[in-house]
């Protein structure tokens, strides 16, 4: 029951408690804490003018209410991740950082738990995305930080990275990933080990993708995951902390039908050849 049900995925993805999206919403992401005791999820209206984060809790094997995630704001919040030791929690967020020369937008912030409590969450400053779009954080257990960021239209989409050098950020990085034909790239996902990168290509519609890093900051042997992942419309890729299990979220765009999903991955993740 640590993930919510009994009934285990292996290579036929299926849907995974989509009685948590309200009929007249939509869901975008799903992820579990490093502990598997939480269950947090990105709603949306169908359209796309409010995002909120939602959590559930585990008590005694008991699965709590649905409620409002302890960082939510009356500005939307999306694009969730926790650090590896779990410990920290960054997410994107339009809250206005009341900072000058940083555009009004979707932004990276962070929370610390200290002591068992989460504290205020505090705004990521990445100095060269300061007027740009930036959005769905994922981390290391390095630090560096994995995220697409775009023009405020979200075009010129692409996936970033950053690293902390005496506790902070510094200037971001494209990240250098082999794809043919050359696309725009988002929601990533980093592993904790920095040894492989699942990322959605931006295209007719969304693909998931598996990278693996080639040792020396790039990124190589890059691949479209399986038909049962791909057949309709990807993104906001998870993988549980055992490298086994991935959620993502599927649905076209027209038909607001979009469920959270999940499926086996280890034999992708393993699999390091074309």
């Amino acid at each position: 029951m640590e993930f919510l049900t009994n009934k285990i995925p292996d290579k036929t993805p299926f849907e995974f408690m989509q009685n948590l999206v309200p009929d007249n919403k939509l869901i975008h992401r799903g992820i579990f804490s490093p502990n598997l005791k939480e269950y947090y999820y990105t709603i949306s209206d169908k359209s796309f003018k409010k995002f909120e984060v939602f959590v559930i809790k585990n008590n005694n094997k008991n699965w709590s209410e649905p409620k409002k995630a302890f960082f939510s704001s009356s500005y939307n919040e999306h694009g969730m991740s926790f650090s590896p030791d779990g410990n920290s929690i960054y997410f994107s967020s339009t809250r206005p950082t009341k900072i000058d020369g940083v555009f009004e937008t979707w932004h990276i912030w962070k929370s610390e738990k200290v002591n068992g409590e989460w504290k205020k969450p505090i705004f990521v400053d990445i100095p060269n995305l300061r007027q740009k779009l930036v959005s769905h954080p994922t981390v290391t257990e390095s630090g560096t930080l994995y995220f697409h960021t775009s023009n405020l239209d979200y075009s010129e989409m692409n996936i970033y990275h950053s690293q902390q050098v005496d506790g902070k950020f510094i200037n971001a990085e494209k990240t250098t990933i082999s794809l043919n034909p050359e696309t725009g790239t988002c929601t990533p996902y980093i592993s904790p080990k920095e040894d492989y990168l699942i990322f959605a290509s931006i295209g007719h519609e969304l693909d998931l993708m598996i990278s693996y890093s080639d040792g020396n900051g790039g990124w190589t042997n890059t691949k479209k995951l399986n038909n049962q992942i791909n057949n309709k419309g990807q993104g906001n890729p998870y993988v549980t902390p055992n490298n086994k299990f991935l959620f993502f979220t599927t649905g076209e765009h027209l038909d607001k039908g979009w469920k959270i999903k999940w499926i086996n991955i280890e034999s992708e993740i393993n699999n390091n050849q074309f």
